[in-house]
């Protein structure tokens, strides 16, 4: 591979205009010579830039309204010859073939179009053919051709090409052609999954993956770890999305842990705030505003809340702010925050402040994926469990407040790491018990805490005494639930399932307990 390349014939063809004129007039200023196609000749044109049309270079005018410009011999033939193979040499003569140096090709926008919800012939227009069989030919001959996929990458190439009078390194094109093949490998994994949904098969016999880089980050769960951070483009106005305003980088952890606190506070309508420590919440609750909702979420577990990651579903005012920048926080999500609140979180220097814009679209059924050696494993989105689903087994009937709290509970234990306990009372939780690997240490821890949090306020009594009690899971034994009516509980909402329900619910019916399945487990690993 030789190291410096001369450019002397540039093919560029770009859906995405960014940055083409600076990229064209670098080129046309070292006296190369420009090959274009359609809307792209007629900017550079307009720029003041000389170009030769692909059709006029070939002799071959495009057809079938321009689905075929570059699938040619001469323009393709120009890029794959390898410049240090004499029958290459002698082929390129024979045929009056010239070499093209640089391929400055980006795709037509297929993802835009399916996220703007265009029907399928559209979307069937928008797949690029030209375009990636240019940029694969490009890449696969790099030894001698540099190939741009991207206008980020104009401003590094364009400084070597000055430094370097003209030319680009080996380095640098090998680099570059890494890049490419990752924008087709990203471009084709896109528009099959696209096709794999239009036929309604969630889990094709071939699924690819593929996102974008959006940072290196400091380490991974622990400093020895390395990591990064990709955005998929699958989940509008989710984590990946979110612009940040202020504060240090994002770690690994406040991803993660922002990323649960985000996906739990937008299962509501009613503001709600979700105070989220590794990736558990430790505080929930509803209410009319944001600034009335922060001390009831903190309320419940004011201790872990130390530290944690804060959701709100609704953008942040002043007064919000103000309160919650009351305590030390590593990162606040919100769709977006106002003036004054944006000056009051801006004295917290340490604190990352992410604006999401807009609330995700829930009805969405998004996949979710997850390594494993060797392999991943994807799986739907958890369902949303309606006042519809419940089937009351016990002879009490809940009350219309029970009810509410029982949902808005059993709502919260999905996102809680099983097994799960989560206590609540008037659209707060009270109590949270996670990831014991006993369902009844978990209905105890979290009366235990709820306990601790009441004593440090004051408070007489137990916040979980009238409250009601979701598991995320059927309760094996009667002793979850009879530890959930010892600390206080009247209500219970979980799935069913056991063997053992019809003793389950006759130890609801002894402690005059009022209790609903879903038929639904909310399992999280």
């Amino acid at each position: 591979m030789s190291d410096l390349v001369p450019i002397q014939r540039a093919l560029i063809s770009v859906s995405d205009k960014t940055g083409l004129a600076g990229l064209a007039e670098a080129l046309a200023a070292h006296g190369v010579e420009i090959l274009s196609t359609g809307g792209t000749a007629q900017a550079l044109r307009n720029a003041g830039i000389a170009v030769t049309e692909v059709s006029d270079y070939t002799g071959q005018p495009e057809i079938l309204d321009g689905r075929v410009k570059t699938l040619h011999p001469v323009i393709h033939g120009g890029i794959l010859a390898r410049r240090d193979d004499g029958g290459h040499r002698a082929a390129l003569a024979e045929q009056g073939i010239a070499g093209i140096d640089l391929v400055a090709v980006n795709l037509y926008p297929f993802e835009n179009t399916v996220a703007a919800g265009s029907d399928f012939e559209t979307c069937v227009e928008n797949i690029d053919i030209g375009g990636p069989a240019l940029i694969r030919a490009a890449a696969k001959n790099h030894g001698f051709v540099t190939v741009l996929t991207d206008p980020a990458d104009y401003p590094t190439f364009l400084n070597e090409y000055k430094i370097n009078n003209g030319a680009a390194s080996a380095e640098l094109r090998r680099s570059l052609a890494a890049r490419a093949y990752a924008r087709t490998a990203a471009y084709d994994s896109a528009i099959s999954r696209w096709f794999a949904g239009q036929d309604g098969e969630a889990f094709p016999e071939r699924l690819t993956v593929a996102g974008r880089r959006r940072q290196i980050l400091r380490y991974g769960e622990n400093p020895h770890q390395t990591a990064a951070f990709y955005a998929d483009g699958s989940a509008p106005y989710g984590i990946a999305d979110a612009v940040q305003v202020q504060g240090k980088a994002l770690s690994y952890n406040n991803i993660n842990d922002a990323d649960a606190a985000w996906e739990l506070v937008t299962e509501f309508d009613r503001p709600t705030v979700a105070i989220v420590k590794h990736a558990n919440p430790c505080g929930v609750a509803g209410a009319d505003s944001i600034a009335d909702a922060w001390p009831l979420a903190l309320s419940c577990d004011p201790v872990s809340a130390f530290g944690g990651v804060i959701a709100c579903n609704r953008p942040l005012d002043g007064a919000a702010a103000e309160r919650i920048a009351a305590i030390f926080s590593e990162v606040i999500v919100a769709p977006d925050a106002d003036s004054d609140a944006r000056r009051i979180l801006g004295g917290k220097q340490n604190l990352r402040l992410l604006l999401t814009e807009h609330m995700p679209d829930r009805a969405a059924d998004r996949l979710s994926v997850r390594s494993v050696a060797g392999g991943f494993l994807v799986q739907s989105r958890d369902a949303r469990v309606t006042a519809g689903d419940l089937s009351v087994k016990t002879r009490r009937m809940p009350t219309k407040n029970e009810v509410a709290d029982m949902l808005f509970a059993f709502t919260v234990c999905k996102h809680v790491k099983s097994n799960a306990i989560v206590y609540a009372k008037d659209r707060r939780t009270v109590g949270i018990g996670a990831g014991q690997m006993s369902r009844v240490d978990s209905a105890r821890i979290a009366a235990q805490k709820a306990g601790d949090a009441a004593r440090a306020a004051g408070l007489a009594d137990s916040p979980v005494k009238g409250s009601v009690v979701a598991s995320d899971a059927f309760f094996p034994f009667a002793d979850g639930l009879l530890a959930a009516a010892e600390a206080g509980a009247t209500a219970v909402i979980q799935p069913g399932g056991s063997v053992r329900d019809d003793e389950v619910i006759a130890a609801a019916d002894e402690h005059g307990l009022a209790m609903v399945f879903t038929g639904l487990r909310h399992f999280r690993h």
